[in-house]
């Protein structure tokens, strides 16, 4: 990569884990907000060895073990740290922030592996605490989901050597705690050939110790209480992936905000244990680079929600790397206003407001576009033309991005519109509800939904009934403002006598006729997607 002058917005965050190093490199914006530049993973298995019942030694004075990392595994985490600090400087970063865990924090050599590090890389890398761990994850897991007033998450990381567990509120958090349970820590201590089936009283003896580290967290997280549960790490998402797979429906581009049951997870680990390490490769939706170590960071995963008394949980694609962003962002803003007014904007909202300036959204018609959307929505709820209610957020977003297209071309923006959302990084929502607002504003003009149409064939019939209904609100915003004068300021619908026929009431000025012909223009649409005639007329 060409080397480039650094600039002091390019910041990049480096989280060297037990299992894996994970690098991303980010334009800082205003708002607490970031542009992603790169985004890297390598597993280098720095904790490989590290965890064996004979590669650590009694300390006389503790009793505790004193564990090595070994200098094939510094050797090759030192190698993979050089290329992303090379790959970040590259992009200009001003600063690298590389942050070490639970592999590092635990080693009695641990200060060789930083040495290694700064003389190979470059970098100085820090060596956190467990409590510092999970207050990283918390701010980065935080900071892409949207928590009611009021609720709390508890927040799990697994990793390769520990687990952080977090209570939290959207802004704030309650309770912070990292156990002495990772994937390849388990996997070392209790499963002496990896690469076989697991016998139910290895399970049962994993599960047993588990539930013993847990004990004194787990007691505290139920005194606090919590409404929700979210997993982060490789080992969450990659059951997700797993439990996709086995379901009847495809999987999803993106596991972000996926929902994982409790009955899902005890069912993949109880196949996971009946198999050696060549048919677990086999498994669909398994990363074959966990094959040995996914037993491990499942026992955790299922353990922890049954002790806590969790049926699901939702998943997040963030966590520490994130984290080390989120503090980088509040330690270096200079603005008192901002640093309060950041955690107050959800992160859905937020996500959306930084598409629409980064694509440069025509604000005031968006925002007209958006009450009139949710007047007609609303009104046709009262006439009993629909019922839905959660949905009434997405085609707010939707009218908000529906032409974010333009800023590639005018021309069948609506395509455009279309491709930015549905490959944008929108925190905050599932993959269905990205697809939802992403076919709202290709379908707000021109073409309507159709079944030939190949992202609208992969929906289920419900989804495909909503994207049905309220595209067609937003096509007759957008008709009702077609000049993008905001010379409609008011719609009203009625059931006329004839029992196939809607009046739709608009208040407008005089200089609306045009707006008044788009919107009868979309008679075809509403007669389509109800199965009555509308009928159009303005009223002063």
């Amino acid at each position: 990569m060409k080397q480039v002058e650094s600039n002091e917005r390019i910041f990049a965050a480096m989280d060297i884990g037990t299992n894996s190093i994970r690098l991303a490199v980010i334009e800082m914006q205003s708002k607490f907000s970031w542009t992603t530049l790169s985004m890297q993973k390598q597993v280098v298995r720095l904790g490989e060895g590290e965890f064996t019942a004979d590669s650590g030694k009694k300390d006389e004075n503790s009793d505790e073990i004193v564990r090595y990392l070994t200098d094939e595994a510094m050797d090759r985490a030192a190698l993979v740290c050089a290329r992303f600090a090379d790959m970040a400087r590259g992009f200009g970063a001003e600063r690298i922030v590389a942050l070490a865990t639970a592999a590092s924090r635990e080693a009695a050599n641990r200060d060789e592996f930083v040495r290694r590090v700064r003389s190979v890389a470059g970098l100085d890398v820090r060596v956190i605490s467990g409590q510092e761990e999970a207050r990283l994850i918390y701010l980065g897991v935080s900071s892409a989901i949207d928590l009611k007033m009021g609720d709390k998450a508890l927040f799990m990381d697994i990793g390769g050597g520990s687990t952080e567990l977090i209570v939290g509120y959207q802004n704030t958090y309650s309770f912070l705690d990292s156990l002495r349970l990772g994937a390849i820590r388990l996997t070392a201590e209790f499963l002496k050939q990896p690469d076989k089936p697991v016998p139910p009283a290895t399970w049962a003896e994993m599960q047993r110790h588990i539930k013993s580290v847990l004990a004194p967290a787990a007691r505290a997280i139920r005194n606090i209480g919590f409404t929700t549960m979210y997993g982060s790490s490789g080992t969450a998402i990659n059951m997700a992936e797993i439990a996709a797979h086995m379901s009847s429906g495809s999987p999803p581009q993106s596991f972000r905000n996926y929902v994982l049951p409790l009955t899902e997870v005890q069912a993949i680990t109880k196949k996971l244990c009946a198999l050696n390490i060549e048919q677990r490769r086999r498994v669909p939706g398994l990363n074959t680079e966990r094959a040995d170590i996914i037993i491990g960071g499942s026992a955790i995963l299922q353990t922890v929600m049954e002790v806590v008394g969790a049926s699901s949980l939702t998943i997040s694609d963030r966590g520490l790397r994130e984290g080390i962003i989120v503090d980088h962002l509040v330690r270096t803003n200079t603005s008192a206003d901002d640093v309060s007014a950041a955690p107050l904007i959800g992160a859905r909202r937020r996500s959306i407001q930084q598409l629409m300036k980064s694509t440069g959204v025509e604000e005031a018609h968006a925002a007209h576009i958006v009450r009139l959307s949710l007047m007609i929505f609303d009104e046709w709820k009262r006439l009993g033309l629909h019922g839905y209610s959660r949905s009434r957020e997405l085609l707010e977003y939707a009218g908000l991005l529906h032409d974010c297209g333009f800023f590639i071309s005018h021309t069948n923006h609506q395509n455009h519109s279309y491709y930015l959302i549905r490959n944008s990084e929108l925190l905050g929502f599932n993959d269905l509800e990205v697809e939802i607002v992403a076919s709202l504003a290709l379908y707000h003009r021109k073409a309507a939904p159709r079944k030939r149409h190949p992202n609208f064939a992969r929906l289920d019939g419900k989804t495909q009934r909503v994207i049905r209904i309220l595209s067609c609100a937003l096509r007759l915003a957008e008709a009702l403002d077609r000049g993008h004068l905001m010379l409609v300021t008011g719609v009203s619908f009625a059931r006329t006598a004839k029992s196939d026929t809607v009046e739709m009431s608009v208040t407008c000025s005089p200089e609306a006729q045009l707006e008044l012909w788009a919107a009868a223009g979309q008679s075809e649409a509403f007669q389509k997607t109800f199965g009555m005639n509308l009928s159009v007329s303005a009223v002063a």
